[in-house]
């Protein structure tokens, strides 16, 4: 049988004075811990005994460098704190070593696309200890190649409709951050804005210069709820056109002939014009298109 409760009594404790507690509003907290999801990682290796795999194993470990690079671009790519980032659901992500021409290309499983796959050429792999490089220089280009990767598996797409080279472009500029570009790798301007990898991934480093960290996180953001238009996504973002951040960005390339970069080099026409030539302009980088999925 129950019996009445007792009689509720004032509380001992004073009540705090309202200005004491107005002041108590703006005392700063602790920021909550960064939540990273943690997916299911895995690895497969199709042939041990081939020489690309050696090189792998020689200089890398799977386990860690792939939860290394979900870190990376996870940290890179949002905001990590409870409630802030909408993140793609992506559940697990499997790593697999191949024979196949190309370098890697990233694809969800026919079934559910929450479940990625990194297909990693080993031939590819083998070729870069035939370029002489150090094993850390191996290691190195092993772990960029899988951080580039690791960043489709994440990143926005506007529902398959944004451009191959920006999607790209941010890939590579995941993999800049991370101080994992190789040697070969130019700023340059001129040429297409979207031609992507590292010539967009530079475009979007000074985008996040010119106007402040944390604006490729916006990109890629405003990649999650809308299909793309050019004219109007860039607009809203940066108030401008992305052909004219383009200019704007290609014109630093003129304003110093001896900036870190693209070299350039002015040559005078017989009509006594000077005029600019770019290293891009004979060099420019090929990439390998894989049969599906994202480069």
């Amino acid at each position: 049988m129950s019996s009445n409760p007792p009689e509720a009594t004032a509380s001992a404790i004073p009540l705090r004075p309202a200005k004491v507690a107005a002041e108590s509003s703006t005392t700063s907290r602790p920021h909550p811990k960064p939540v990273i999801p943690t997916p299911k990682l895995r690895f497969e290796c199709k042939d041990l005994t081939h020489p690309g795999a050696l090189v792998f194993f020689q200089t890398t470990n799977p386990a860690t460098v792939l939860s290394d690079a979900v870190t990376v671009v996870l940290q890179t790519l949002y905001i990590l704190f409870e409630g802030k980032a909408a993140i793609p659901p992506t559940r697990s992500i499997t790593l697999i070593l191949r024979s196949m021409p190309g370098v890697a290309y990233t694809t969800g499983i026919d079934l559910d696309d929450d479940h990625k796959e990194i297909h990693f050429s080993l031939d590819y792999i083998a070729g870069i200890k035939n370029t002489s490089a150090s094993p850390q220089r191996q290691r190195q280009e092993i772990e960029g190649v899988i951080v580039h990767e690791m960043v489709h598996c994440w990143q926005w797409n506007a529902f398959g409709t944004a451009p191959g080279g920006l999607i790209e472009g941010i890939a590579d500029f995941v993999r800049l951050r991370d101080a994992l570009g190789p040697p070969h790798w130019k700023k340059e301007g001129g040429g297409d804005w979207d031609a992507g990898y590292q010539h967009t991934a530079y475009f979007l480093e000074w985008i996040d210069t010119r106007f402040g960290e944390g604006n490729v996180i916006r990109v890629n953001e405003a990649l999650r709820d809308q299909r793309y238009n050019e004219k109007n996504f860039w607009r809203q973002l940066f108030g401008k056109s992305v052909q004219d951040l383009w200019s704007e960005y290609s014109r630093t390339f003129e304003a110093d002939d001896s900036e870190e970069g693209v070299l350039v080099e002015k040559y005078t026409n017989d009509d006594g014009k000077s005029n600019v030539k770019s290293d891009a302009e004979t060099e420019k980088r090929t990439p390998e298109r894989a049969p599906s999925g994202f480069v």
